[in-house]
């Protein structure tokens, strides 16, 4: 059975910085597009940053020059590194992949059960 866990949220002061992971655990063939989403109380999920292949990215405007994604495809593994965090960033982080889980398998979409990510002082 394949599942998202992700790891790496925390409570962190304004300026701070986090790295969040996404390990991808069962029997897969290979990773497709990977993607980090945040949803705040009260407000809709929302796209933070993505990786539509192993060479283009895409970020939010609020994050961009601050967050960065990145992929191991040999571990399996998204990570997002945040710096400069803000309170407005305080939110659950949810890792979203799409991923095949054999070569002629149609790609599937994943989601993590989420985590928190908190930015006060």
């Amino acid at each position: 059975q394949v599942q998202l866990v992700e790891s790496g949220g925390g409570l962190v002061q304004p300026g701070g910085s986090l790295r969040l992971s996404c390990v991808v655990s069962g029997s897969i063939f290979g990773i497709n597009a990977v993607g980090w989403y945040r949803q705040a109380p009260g407000l809709q999920r929302e796209l933070v940053a993505n990786m539509p292949t192993d060479f283009s990215t895409g970020y939010a405007d609020s994050v961009k020059g601050r967050f960065t994604i990145s992929r191991d495809n040999a571990k399996n593994t998204v990570y997002l590194q945040m710096n400069n965090l803000k309170p407005e960033d305080t939110a659950v982080y949810y890792c979203n992949i799409a991923l095949k889980l054999a070569e002629l398998a149609p790609p599937q979409n994943y989601w993590g059960r989420g985590t928190q990510v908190t930015v006060s002082s």
